[in-house]
């Protein structure tokens, strides 16, 4: 294997893999290839793009769920020099054609059954659906020469505006798997679940990262893991020492009795990202898992996969905050605030600038979005990403996530993270678990509170208690108790679902909650 100080590109580690004993790199339901067989079939899938006219620089679409078929179409894509682009077979035909139509791809490659591939799309969108079978019968080519380039798109947002094309170069994307891989310890012998959908880059952190070491990935398919029974029968049964999700997937694992069956088992290692980490959810896994190891990590799409790592434990959390930890190597963050300074001392929130060699290299077709977002005249001589996201360093010298800017709301003069706030309520005895969503209060910015409670608990409990802690500034005004939070295909928490399942209406667009 090569010096992994060398950072190596994604493609040229797992390719380094190959060269050595045969070992397994990914499995689903249906097959295993070791990391030899991944090559050359990487290497068949490769022949037939080029056959089919793809080049550098183009555009291959992947209508596939999580599956050793995406493993594959993913690094050839790689492996010619072309750009993937994941698609989501659960998204809205339109959206769809809207990302296909704007990423103009040379192909759009289909798992070998094409289940749950709307017949009329490729009518719909111009491109060819092409199932990765047929790619498959011609001769093997060798890969190009990897040199810096563009390696994926992913699409985000699109649930309030046109998605956008997040552009990913291959050393941002090294960067950003090798430091992941580090954080937490990936090795040859780990054996990695992977949840998150493949259309989604946090999954990255897990999929590539594992494969980067030589590890093995076991691909289960994503509906099953909706079920937590399949998380842990397949961390039972595959050995699992390494899975990473998102808080909210957390919560429904530990809804679960099997939850207990965590302690002792071959899982060591998770890691958390995605969105803000309660304290009392990871409280009540180490209750049931004590030794488990955990990872809080932060990153938005647009500064590849993940930028900062912190192994958590109940002494850091113990004054109520989860840090997201620090920059990784040759990442920068910056702290503005409303004036445009940067703040240098520590428990002063600002907004996150982010820097260095993880950026976005820019939207797909949307120069203006670009220059809106990467920004040169912060601080002089670096070129960094407005996240949007509310941050402070603390005494130590971790970084802590506070709320996204626009879920961060003034009443009465107050200002009130909602996050913080389903935390306070998240502490309450009875409540397992509470977030918290801005709505719409005739034309007011309302506050709803979502609660999972223990029986017994009713909502009129639920708001007495709160009063004991809260002011009634930051009160929310309607108490909902619901059997789960319900998870979106990213599994983070479906704030749509519940706020319509409650008969309220999201904050209007150009209405900004900004404090």
């Amino acid at each position: 294997m090569r010096d992994r100080a060398a950072k190596p590109d994604v493609l040229g580690a797992i390719i380094d893999q190959a060269r050595g004993e045969r070992h397994a790199a990914v499995k689903d339901l249906e097959r295993e290839l070791t990391y030899d067989q991944l090559i050359e079939e990487v290497a068949l899938v490769a022949s037939g793009l080029s056959a089919r006219g793809v080049i550098e620089g183009d555009r291959v679409a992947l209508l596939i769920p999580n599956s050793v078929d995406f493993v594959v179409a993913a690094l050839a894509s790689l492996w010619i020099g072309a750009i993937f682009v994941p698609l989501a077979l659960i998204d809205p035909e339109h959206r769809l054609v809207t990302i296909v139509t704007n990423c103009a791809p040379k192909v759009v490659i289909t798992s070998a059954s094409r289940e749950g591939v709307a017949d009329d799309l490729e009518s719909l969108a111009g491109i060819p659906l092409v199932a990765i079978t047929a790619l498959r019968g011609f001769e093997p080519i060798g890969p190009v020469d990897r040199s810096p380039r563009p390696v994926y798109a992913i699409y985000t947002s699109g649930t309030t505006g046109t998605p956008k094309g997040v552009l990913v170069g291959a050393t941002a994307f090294a960067a950003a798997v090798q430091a992941a891989s580090n954080a937490v310890g990936l090795s040859r012998d780990s054996r990695t679940l992977c949840i998150s959908p493949f259309n989604f880059d946090g999954s990255y952190a897990n999929l590539f990262s594992t494969l980067y070491c030589g590890g093995l990935c076991v691909i289960p398919p994503r509906d099953s893991l909706l079920f937590a029974r399949t998380f842990f029968h397949t961390v039972s049964n595959e050995a699992i020492t390494f899975s990473g999700f998102t808080p909210s997937y957390l919560r429904l694992l530990l809804a679960s009795p099997q939850i207990a069956t965590l302690d002792g088992s071959s899982l060591t290692t998770i890691a958390l990202g995605g969105e803000a980490c309660p304290v009392g959810d990871l409280m009540a896994l180490w209750k049931s898992a004590p030794n488990i190891r955990v990872f809080n990590r932060y990153g938005p799409t647009e500064t590849t996969i993940a930028v900062t790592h912190i192994e958590l434990t109940p002494e850091i959390i113990a004054e109520g905050t989860v840090p997201i930890g620090t920059p990784h190597p040759d990442v920068t963050f910056n702290l503005i605030d409303e004036f445009g300074h940067v703040l240098e001392g520590p428990d002063q929130v600002g907004e996150l600038y982010v820097g260095g060699v993880q950026l976005m290299e820019r939207y797909w077709a949307d120069d203006a979005l670009t220059k809106d977002v990467l920004r040169t005249d912060v601080v002089s001589g670096e070129t960094l990403y407005r996240t949007g996201d509310l941050v402070y360093r603390d005494e130590k010298g971790q970084y802590v996530y506070v709320d996204r800017a626009d879920r961060v709301i003034k009443r009465s003069g107050v200002r009130i993270s909602l996050v913080e706030l389903g935390s306070v309520l998240s502490a309450l005895d009875g409540v397992i678990s509470a977030v918290c969503i801005a709505y719409d209060n005739e034309g007011e910015l309302g506050i709803a509170a979502f609660a999972v409670v223990k029986q017994g608990v009713l909502a009129p409990n639920l708001r007495r208690a709160a009063r004991a802690d809260l002011p009634d500034t930051m009160l929310p005004d309607r108490f909902e108790l619901v059997e789960r939070l319900p998870l979106n295909k990213s599994n983070k928490l479906d704030e749509k679902l519940l706020l319509s399942q409650a008969g309220l209406s999201p904050v209007r667009r150009g209405k900004s909650p900004l404090a």
